[in-house]
């Protein structure tokens, strides 16, 4: 890296923070002075805010984005022996608590172009022991929801979208996380809507099903004290929920932003050999969480960009088949051809809504050299 060259962190949440830091102070600050420590106004504004943005009638509010599957889960009824599909190419989350809520998890390859589940090759893995379908709306793009939700209302299945990385994203100008009966959040730091520590929530437009989660992520009761069954403890806290409520305003924004950047990516590094850029599928608005791209030489490509300052991140280095805990299924990669192929070429480079130009065409100059060409 030259002197010339701004270092480039993967996500600045830093910078975010100076950029709207007397509101996020002022919001802690209302917190502290009014012990709204668990649950309380901010997470009632919270909870009523998101719903809206989403639009749905209903957010229940949680710890994490893993909490906010295995809650959506548990209320939906799951038990031992149930199946439940999901995409062979996620965050751990969206199997595990498969598993946890007492179900089996089955996988799916992903769309080679897309990356989200392959809705072409669900319909072959639906027995008469599934009950419901996760598609994971990867890296900020839908998944084909219309292809889901046709063979999830032929077969009588459930869907429950997993929105972790997709804030306001869309599909056919329709929100994700609208389309199943529930969907899922996750608030993780570095998500485009991001806490400053775990949170997550469900939406929903069923009343039974919100009061079921709402009443299961509470120890069991909605009103404390009063138990109506074996819950768990799963809540969002007042800090957290006053912080999102002011980052909340700011996600269009912060949306428009990431997709300025990635069609800078899209441009600038559209013509370079052996490099394979994310592409949008019809109808599908990204919000790009991540901007992803593929090289048969990923790791030397990831070596040289951190040489010249560029942080970078594999998303994710092992398709979940392939993971040690899902050993006893006997997967193979010949099972998953897409995923087993995108987890050794996928890397994903820095996109952050407080990017600056001198970093980007930093990231964009590096990244041509690597492949030969002299810039982007």
């Amino acid at each position: 890296m030259t002197s010339a060259s701004p270092s480039v962190p993967f996500a600045d949440l830093h910078a975010q923070y100076l950029a709207i830091k007397p509101e996020i102070d002022a919001a802690i600050a209302e917190v502290i002075a009014t012990s709204s420590f668990i649950r309380g106004p901010q997470v009632e504004r919270f909870e009523a805010d998101f719903a809206t943005a989403i639009g749905t009638r209903h957010c229940v509010s949680c710890a994490n984005g893993t909490d906010a599957l295995y809650i959506a889960m548990v209320a939906l009824g799951v038990k031992p022996g149930d199946e439940v599909i999901v995409p062979a190419m996620s965050w751990i989350s969206t199997s595990e608590t498969v598993t946890q809520a007492g179900g089996r998890v089955v996988f799916c390859d992903v769309d080679p172009k897309t990356y989200t589940i392959n809705t072409a090759k669900l319909a072959a893995l639906v027995t008469d022991r599934t009950v419901g379908i996760i598609p994971v709306h990867l890296y900020g793009q839908s998944a084909d929801m219309a292809g889901v939700m046709d063979i999830a209302s032929d077969r009588g299945l459930w869907a429950i979208e997993d929105c972790a990385q997709a804030h306001l994203a869309t599909f056919e100008g329709r929100q994700v996380g609208t389309f199943g009966i529930a969907a899922t959040f996750s608030f993780y730091p570095g998500k485009n809507l991001g806490a400053m520590g775990d949170a997550g929530a469900i939406v929903t437009n069923d009343d039974s099903l919100a009061r079921k989660m709402a009443k299961f992520a509470r120890h069991g009761g909605i009103v404390k004290g009063d138990h109506e069954i074996e819950g768990i403890n799963s809540r969002l806290d007042g800090l957290q929920a006053a912080i999102l409520s002011v980052k909340l305003r700011y996600l269009p924004g912060w949306t428009a932003r990431r997709r300025e950047i990635a069609a800078q990516y899209s441009q600038r590094l559209s013509q370079l050999p052996g490099l394979d850029l994310p592409q949008v599928a019809n109808a599908r608005a990204p919000v790009w969480h991540l901007y992803v791209v593929a090289h048969d030489a990923r790791d030397s490509l990831a070596a040289e960009l951190k040489q010249g300052g560029i942080q970078t991140v594999i998303n994710y280095p092992r398709a979940l088949p392939f993971l040690p805990c899902y050993a006893s299924l006997g997967h193979q990669p010949q099972d998953f051809p897409v995923a087993a192929r995108m987890q050794s070429r996928i890397l994903s480079l820095p996109i952050f809504p407080e990017m600056t130009s001198e970093q980007l065409d930093h990231v964009l100059r590096s990244v041509a050299s690597f492949c030969g060409v002299a810039t982007a």
